[in-house]
């Protein structure tokens, strides 16, 4: 069983350059497959923002900092790092989180 304690919480905050909303949510779409066959991948959900379009959200779990290094590393990610400036009006946001409340078991 896994320590959920270990498990690292990551919100990536993604926002499109103005025109390139549906370029940007369809690179995003493709990212999902790959990444949650990932070994250390637990979760990785895509959303966008009810009030501002073009706004983007991952909420990723992995199973430690060593899985999401290594998900850096991989083929796709690289890919997404490349077309990121024509597709971004900003840098990339990642916030690194622990779950302080008890799992909902």
């Amino acid at each position: 069983m896994m320590n959920k304690s270990s498990l690292l919480t990551v919100l990536a905050r993604l926002q499109a350059k103005p025109g390139k909303e549906s370029e940007l949510r369809q690179a995003l779409l493709g990212l999902i497959n790959p990444t949650r066959l990932e070994p250390g991948c637990v979760r990785y959900d895509l959303h966008e923002s009810n009030e501002k379009p073009g706004l983007f959200f991952f909420y990723e779990i992995w199973k430690s900092s060593q899985a999401l290094a290594q998900h850096f590393e991989t083929h796709h990610l690289r890919d997404m790092q490349k077309k990121a400036p024509e597709l971004l009006s900003e840098p990339l946001d990642l916030q690194y989180l622990s779950m302080i409340s008890p799992a909902k078991e």
